[in-house]
C-alpha cells in the first residue's frame, strides 16, 4: 500500500531523516519506534504532504505522491492525527470532526462518517456541542482520531496518539486502534511507548536520528536485544 524508498529530509541545511526506507502492506498495523528526535514525526508529515523530501519517492497505492500537496494526498485516502491533537478548541465536537470530512464529495458521505465515528466514540456524541477545549485529555484524543476517520480513510498515520495521557486513556488508545484495523483501516502508528506499540504491531521499525535501523515483526523486535537495552530499559 505504502512504499517509503530513501527518504531524505531536511530542516535548511539539517538532515532530520536519512535515507529511510520502509513499507506499509494492506491491512497491516505498523509500528515506528525511536527516542525524541528520532525524525518519526518528520516522516509522517512528509507522507502526508505538509513536508517536502530532499531525495527518495514516496509511493500509495502504486502512484507517487512525494510531489503532490496535502490535500490531493488526503484524497487519495490517508489521513494524519497528529501529535499534540491541534483541534480547534473554540469549534464544537462536531464542527472538528466536520472539518474531517471536506474530502467527502456528497452529504450522504459526511453523514455516515460522522455515525461510524459516534458509534467508535459514543462519548463524542454526548458532547457534540461542547466546545473542544472543555474536553478531557483523553476525550481530545478520541476527538482527534475521530476527525482523521471522518475522510473514511485507506491508510491511518497515529502521531503520538498516547503522548500524556493518563494510563487509563493509554489503554483505551490501544483498545480504540485495534477497533479500527479490524473494521479494514491500515494503520501507521509512530509512538514512544515502545512495548505497546510492539505488542500491537504486526511489523515495526526502529528510527534513530533519521535512519531505520532495525526492523521486523513486533513480537521480534520486542525480543531482541536492541530494543530492550535501549528503549525498554532491560
Amino acid at each position: 500500500m505504502l512504499k517509503v524508498h530513501d527518504l531524505r529530509v531536511c530542516y535548511g541545511d539539517v538532515p532530520a531523516v536519512h535515507q529511510a526506507s520502509f513499507r506499509v502492506e494492506e491491512g497491516e498495523i505498523v509500528s515506528i519506534v525511536g527516542a525524541n528526535g528520532a525524525g518519526k514525526t518528520t516522516l509522517l508529515k512528509t507522507i502526508a504532504g505538509l513536508l517536502r523530501p530532499d531525495r527518495g519517492t514516496i509511493e500509495f497505492l502504486e502512484q507517487r505522491i512525494d510531489k503532490h500537496p496535502a490535500h490531493e494526498i488526503a484524497r487519495l485516502g490517508i489521513s494524519l492525527v497528529p501529535e499534540g491533537r491541534h483541534l480547534f478548541g473554540k469549534l464544537s465536537v462536531e464542527e472538528n470532526l466536520l472539518l474531517g470530512a471536506y474530502v467527502h464529495p456528497d452529504p450522504q458521505g459526511i453523514k455516515s462518517a460522522l455515525k461510524d465515528v459516534y458509534e467508535l466514540f459514543p462519548v463524542l456524541k454526548d458532547r457534540s456541542r461542547q466546545k473542544a477545549e472543555t474536553l478531557s485529555g483523553g476525550e481530545q484524543q478520541m476527538l482527534a482520531i475521530g476527525r482523521g476517520l471522518m475522510s473514511h480513510p485507506k491508510l491511518l498515520m497515529l502521531d503520538e496518539p498516547s503522548l500524556g495521557l493518563m494510563p487509563k486513556y493509554v489503554t483505551l488508545v490501544f483498545e480504540t486502534i485495534e477497533r479500527i484495523h479490524e473494521q479494514g483501516v491500515t494503520v501507521l502508528l509512530i509512538e514512544q511507548n515502545v512495548r505497546r506499540a510492539l505488542e500491537l504491531a504486526d511489523r515495526a521499525y526502529v528510527l534513530q536520528t533519521g535512519r531505520i535501523i532495525a526492523e521486523g515483526t513486533g513480537t521480534e523486535l520486542l525480543g531482541s536485544e536492541l530494543v530492550q537495552k535501549a528503549y525498554l530499559g532491560l
